[in-house]
């Protein structure tokens, strides 16, 4: 038995150049600063488990683990399955987004007291990971995704990376015309070789104007459309009736919260492919559940955003397609990638193989090495339950 005897968290702010579509806790001339955390599990045996959220480590969850963290000392770590529930009983009247990082830093920690990867205690089926290049938000200042035109060269330079799939993020100002524009435009560039993908990010303003998309989608063979309309992805009759006039698959669900709601949404006929975010839908123990829901039921699943914890759980799903490498734009550095590893792990365009692929960590764990040299010096504030 490891007993849970501290918790410690600690936040830092790093310095990136200014990526146009990040939210920054701070603005400088041409550079912003971006806010994270870190949470640390130790055990009376000396066990330590860790996990850095990348997109997930916001001030909303980071407020909910300074509540769940304290009822977790002197729990048994390797009881994960009771700690979930229980977490997601005594939070019930909140999203519960705190219990990711909880959650995938107690997998952490099983992984290194039995010197296995997540991805081994998980039964994982493959240790490399077909992507797609997921884009930022347009931008409407020179540079950058600038243009349709600009989204067409990078959707090529993409596939002439051997990159098999390309999905669009538009300039989210709800415009039909240039979001079919976009769409076309790539398709054009890229042929039939390539698989693509487009989201709205909730961005069209009407019902019809999500309808002339979609069946746009469906004449340029778009493998899935993502989160077209303004109810921000959240009521199933509005896409089980778009389901009426449209034949591409949907990818719905990233803004509906916890297991049970997912699941809810799934069988009222929400959507086709289910979207999961790791950070933010209980972590390892809550994506897993997802995922084998959905397995025995014949639907696919895939997971939101990108970080060492997807890796490990898109290991282990047979039902997922792609590994979401996000955002990426051209010419430019992965800014959502929080610069904290000391090896070679990255999210970048440059980390993805010949192939199309990025590997699956293979140390005990998460199986990647933190900087913590740098983390300390970052530091803003550490908060320590024992």
């Amino acid at each position: 038995m490891s007993t849970i005897r501290r918790i410690t968290l600690q936040s830092y702010t790093y310095p990136v150049p200014d990526p146009g579509t990040a939210i920054a806790t701070q603005k400088r001339a041409g550079q912003v600063e971006l806010s994270r955390f870190i949470v640390s599990i130790d055990t009376d045996d000396g066990h330590t488990g860790v996990y850095a959220p990348h997109y997930g480590a916001t001030g909303h969850a980071l407020a909910q683990i300074r509540e769940m963290a304290p009822a977790l000392i002197g729990r048994n770590a390797e009881h994960r399955e009771q700690i979930f529930e229980y977490l997601k009983n005594r939070f019930r009247h909140f999203d519960k987004v705190g219990i990711a990082s909880l959650d995938t830093a107690l997998w952490d920690l099983a992984g290194k007291k039995y010197g296995a990867s997540v991805s081994q205690l998980l039964g994982g089926y493959r240790n490399k990971l077909p992507v797609y290049a997921s884009t930022t938000p347009g931008n409407k200042t020179p540079g950058g995704l600038d243009s349709i035109e600009s989204y067409a060269d990078f959707a090529e330079d993409c596939k002439a990376r051997g990159i098999p799939a390309f999905k669009i993020h538009s300039f989210f100002d709800g415009n039909v015309k240039s979001e079919i524009g976009i769409m076309t435009a790539v398709r054009e560039r890229v042929g039939d070789e390539m698989k693509l993908m487009t989201d709205p990010a909730s961005s069209l303003r009407s019902f019809m104007d999500a309808v002339e998309v979609g069946r746009a989608c469906d004449d340029l063979g778009f493998f899935w459309y993502e989160d077209p309309y303004r109810d921000a992805s959240s009521s199933a009759v509005a896409h089980k009736r778009l389901r009426d006039f449209i034949r591409t698959p949907m990818l719905i669900a990233e803004h509906i919260r916890g297991f049970e709601q997912k699941a809810d949404f799934v069988l009222a006929g929400g959507t086709d492919i289910l979207h999961i975010d790791p950070e933010l839908d209980g972590g390892i123990t809550g994506t897993m559940k997802l995922a084998h829901f959905c397995d025995a039921i014949g639907m696919e699943i895939q997971l939101h955003t990108s970080g060492p914890m997807h890796r490990h759980c898109m290991a282990a799903i047979v039902n997922t397609h792609f590994y979401e490498l996000a955002l990426v734009r051209p010419n430019a550095w992965n800014t959502f990638q929080p610069p904290i590893y000391a090896d070679t792990y990255g999210d970048q365009m440059d980390d993805v193989d010949s192939d199309g692929c990025v590997p699956v960590p293979e140390g005990p764990g998460l199986g990647v090495t933190y900087d913590w040299d740098r983390i300390n010096h970052w530091e803003t504030a550490r908060e320590v339950y024992e």
